[in-house]
């Protein structure tokens, strides 16, 4: 039909964020675009768990 309900919610959500006043933060947002290079954010992954059919499969392939 219409797209008055989807363009007034547009609308609401461009006003909102355009006179909205908050705070930013700027360093957790500078870190989020660059990256961080922690090495708590970087997981390394157990080697038990490298591959979920180990436990299916076997050495050994019958012939």
């Amino acid at each position: 039909m219409g797209r008055g309900r989807a363009k007034a919610k547009q609308t609401k959500v461009a006003r909102d964020l355009k006179y909205r006043t908050h705070e930013t933060d700027f360093g957790a947002l500078a870190q989020e675009l660059h990256g961080s290079t922690a090495e708590s954010d970087q997981q390394k992954p157990d080697s038990k768990q490298d591959d979920e059919y180990d436990d299916w499969s076997s050495d050994s392939r019958p012939d």
